[in-house]
């Protein structure tokens, strides 16, 4: 018997609309403490000083819940955690803009409607959208059949679906199945009544963060190519990053590696000939987290270049340098080069790319963009060595592919530095 739908307390029905969600966040938020100011410390609400703050104080609503919303679309997201996060950055963006144009506002009112912002919004989660389960009609037949082991779903066949379809969220058939003629019926009726029917392919995908491609076209993937705009847009942004990082952070980088030199024999820098943007062979450089020693034969470059789980050839300090990314942090001088991107598909040695690509169809459409020194791969899944391992980890790369967005990015930073601050995630 399938799971009932939890059902969530009719008082709070009506915040489901998100137009009364962002009435009532600025009227709480940013009308309440205005008029605080006014009746309490005789500040007029439409002074400069007021009016100013009220505005950018309605703006970062608006952005801080649309970049909530957009990051909470991508599959495997615990959407609460990033309440903070997308409202931290928007009030901290026009504070930034405040003091750069030298607005006059009021700190302590912007600082009230944050934490307000904050509270509310997290208070609307807690109470409806935590106890929100989405619930799908299954039709029988084709790839629909093994769609009920999806998790986080409330997966209901429809021949024993006792309701009304209309409560439903939506329906999931095998489109390119062989249905029965009743079938085909119910299925065309679905769709007439303004009852969404998603693909069986587009409902996975949207549900593990994966693709599985079967042909190159722009039915699997979108566009054979990627937004050009975005991607030099994105590169430009890279490299400034690059330059900035590199320099701010360099004292840091020669004392990481005075520690690794002290810490075993060889280099500081690990140096390895990767496969890049279109498929190009690229030199990138990481901090030295394995004992130095190089492969006996040329034969041997493929196991070399493969970390297995507790690879006994990782130092002490390596460990630490794996679980926390550090070991990546070189790659800075990738970026500034132009070889690399702050987010992209991870890039792999040479000698394990030609492999996978025997083995693996499409494997070099990941190439179409720039590697990155972290992923949407990487966050979800972490290291892989095993050709089944890396075919999953190429339908997170498709995955990426399909979604480029800045939205997307911003996940894999925030998820990213998650990793490095707490080590969770790691592998």
């Amino acid at each position: 018997m399938a799971k009932q739908r939890p059902v969530i307390n009719a008082s709070y029905a009506w915040l489901n609309r998100i137009r009364y969600r962002i009435a009532f966040g600025v009227l709480i938020c940013v009308i309440i403490p205005v008029l605080f100011r006014q009746f309490v410390f005789n500040v007029s609400a439409f002074s400069p000083t007021q009016y100013n703050t009220a505005i950018s104080g309605v703006f970062a609503i608006l952005l801080g819940y649309t970049g909530y919303r957009r990051l909470n679309v991508f599959p495997g997201i615990a959407a609460g955690g990033y309440i903070i996060t997308s409202f931290s950055i928007m009030f901290g963006m026009l504070s930034l803009i405040f003091l750069l144009f030298r607005f006059d506002y009021s700190r302590g009112q912007f600082l009230a409607s944050y934490l307000l912002s904050i509270a509310f919004f997290a208070l609307i989660y807690f109470k409806i959208d935590a106890h929100k389960r989405l619930a799908f009609g299954i039709v029988p037949g084709g790839g629909a059949d093994r769609l009920d082991r999806l998790e986080n779903v409330v997966w209901h066949r429809l021949e024993q679906f006792p309701g009304p379809v209309s409560s439903l969220d939506g329906v999931v058939a095998d489109l390119h199945h062989d249905h029965s003629d009743a079938w085909d019926f119910r299925i065309t009726d679905l769709v007439l009544q303004g009852v969404p029917v998603y693909h069986v392919k587009q409902a996975i995908e949207q549900l593990t963060g994966r693709i599985e491609v079967e042909a190159l076209s722009e039915n699997t993937l979108g566009s054979i190519n990627p937004n050009d705009v975005f991607l030099k847009t994105k590169t430009f942004i890279d490299v400034i990053l690059a330059v900035l990082g590199l320099i701010i952070l360099l004292p840091f980088l020669l004392l990481v590696a005075l520690v690794i030199r002290i810490d075993s024999p060889g280099p500081a820098l690990f140096r390895q000939v990767r496969v890049g943007f279109r498929a190009k062979p690229f030199l990138v450089y990481k901090f030295r987290t394995m004992r130095h020693a190089a492969p006996e034969v040329a034969s041997e470059a493929r196991n070399a270049a493969i970390t297995l789980e507790n690879d006994p050839r990782i130092t002490r300090l390596g460990q630490f340098l794996r679980r926390s990314r550090l070991d990546e942090l070189p790659q800075l001088f990738n970026i500034a080069k132009g070889d690399m991107s702050l987010i992209g598909p991870r890039p792999e040695a040479l000698a394990l790319s030609e492999w996978y690509a025997t083995e693996l169809p499409f494997y070099h459409y990941r190439h179409i963009i720039k590697p990155g020194l972290t992923g949407w791969a990487q966050i979800n899944q972490g290291h892989v060595a095993n050709v089944d391992e890396v075919r999953e980890k190429l339908q997170y790369d498709f995955y990426y592919v399909k979604n480029f967005s800045v939205w997307l990015d911003i996940l894999i930073m925030i998820r990213t530095a998650q990793t490095m601050l707490t080590g969770k995630g790691a592998k």
